[in-house]
C-alpha cells in the first residue's frame, strides 16, 4: 500500500505507528483538495475505533502554567499505564499561519514518554484558540488507542465554547494572588467550567490558593451549572510539585462515572457530533463562497471600494452574496 491509499493510513493508525500517526494528522490539517477527500475516507474507516476516551479540555489565563500543568498530569496518567495524547494548540503566526511556541520543548520529559504523544497545531486564527481539525485529530488519536486526550488551548480571552463543544470535561486553570481573579476572567468561561483550580498552590502561595478558592466558590455558587447532576468543584493543585493533580484526575473520573450513569455523557457525544456537523456545513460553505470564480472575480474591487469609502459594507456583502444565491 501507499500514502495514497486510505488503508495505509488506517491500519498504521490501528498498529499504533507514530510516524503514520503524525502523517494521518498531518494529511487532515492539509487545505488540498485531494488531501481533503483522502483525509474524509480515512476518517470514515476509523469511525468504528472511536468513542473510547476520556476527553479533557483545558484552558486558562496567560502565565497559569497550562503546559507544566499538562505535563505533570500527562505523566502520572502514564505512571497509571494510560496512553495520552497531548493536542497543544498553538497562536498562530500572523505571517506564516504557522505555530509560534513549540510545545513539545514545554513538555520535555512528557513528550519522551513512548506511551504519549504531543502533537501542536496552528490555532490559524480559529475562535476558540481550537485548531480548525481538533475534532478529527482526537478521531485519529483515539483509533490509535489513546485512552486520554488532553486539549490544551491557547487561553482565556477568545470564547472557549468550541472546546467545551468537543471534550467530556472542561478545567479551567487560575492563579492566586494576581489581582482581583474574579474580574479576571469571563463570567461565560466560568459557567462552561466543570471544575475550576488554582495552579501553583506551594510555597509561600498556599494561603494565597486557598482564598482564592473560597472566592471562586462563592461565585460559582451564583451560576447555574451545566449539568443538573454535577456542581463544579474549585480545587487546588501545583503542577511543579504534584500536589492536588491527582485529586483532579479523581474528579474527573468521578463525573465521568456521574454523567455516565444519568447518561448525560452520551447525550452530550451526541450533541456534540451534531454540532460537528453544523461546524463543517459552515466551513464547505465559506469554501465554496470563495472558491466561487465570480466572487474571486468581483471581491477584489468591491474591497477596495469599501476600503475606499465609496460603498458600504453591507451593500458590498449583498452583492457578493446574490453571486451565490443566483448563479
Amino acid at each position: 500500500m501507499t500514502p495514497n491509499d486510505p488503508q495505509f493510513f488506517v491500519d498504521g493508525v490501528k498498529d499504533r505507528n507514530r510516524r503514520v500517526l503524525s502523517k494521518a494528522i498531518t494529511l487532515i490539517e492539509s487545505a488540498l483538495p485531494a488531501h481533503q477527500q483522502l483525509a474524509k475516507e480515512v476518517l470514515d474507516r476509523l469511525l468504528p475505533d472511536i468513542g473510547r476516551s476520556v476527553r479533557l479540555g483545558i484552558t486558562g489565563v496567560p502565565g497559569v502554567g497550562k503546559s507544566t500543568f499538562i505535563e505533570s498530569l500527562g505523566i502520572m496518567l502514564v505512571e497509571k499505564g494510560h496512553r495520552v495524547a497531548v493536542l497543544a494548540v498553538d497562536p498562530s503566526s500572523t505571517r506564516s499561519g504557522g505555530s509560534v511556541m513549540a510545545d513539545k520543548t514545554r513538555m520535555e520529559r512528557l513528550s519522551t514518554e513512548k506511551n504519549a504523544f504531543i502533537r501542536p497545531s496552528p490555532s490559524s486564527g480559529t475562535l476558540g484558540g481550537v485548531a480548525r481539525k481538533t475534532r478529527e485529530t482526537m478521531m485519529v488519536c483515539e483509533a490509535a488507542g489513546f485512552d486520554v486526550l488532553l486539549v490544551e488551548t491557547v487561553g482565556v480571552g477568545q470564547s472557549e465554547t468550541t472546546v467545551k463543544s468537543m471534550v467530556d470535561f472542561f478545567l479551567v486553570l487560575m492563579l492566586a494572588g494576581a489581582g482581583d481573579e474574579i474580574q479576571g476572567i469571563k463570567k461565560g468561561v466560568l459557567e462552561l467550567a466543570d471544575a475550576v483550580a488554582i495552579n501553583k498552590a506551594d510555597e509561600d502561595n498556599i494561603e494565597k490558593a486557598e482564598e482564592a478558592r473560597q472566592d471562586y466558590e462563592n461565585a460559582l455558587r451564583l451560576l447555574k451549572p451545566s449539568s443538573p447532576s454535577w456542581t463544579p468543584p474549585v480545587l487546588t493543585c501545583s503542577a511543579l510539585t504534584l500536589s492536588g493533580v491527582d485529586n483532579i484526575w479523581e474528579t474527573i473520573l468521578r463525573h465521568r462515572s456521574l454523567l455516565t450513569e444519568t447518561g448525560e455523557l452520551q447525550e452530550n457525544r451526541q450533541k456534540q457530533a451534531v454540532d460537528w456537523m453544523w461546524a463543517l456545513v459552515e466551513e464547505g460553505l465559506k469554501q465554496r463562497f470563495f472558491h466561487h470564480p465570480e466572487v474571486k472575480e468581483r471581491i477584489e474591487g468591491l474591497t477596495r471600494l469599501v476600503v475606499q469609502g465609496d460603498t458600504a459594507p453591507n451593500l458590498a456583502a449583498a452583492e457578493l452574496l446574490a453571486i451565490i444565491d443566483n448563479p
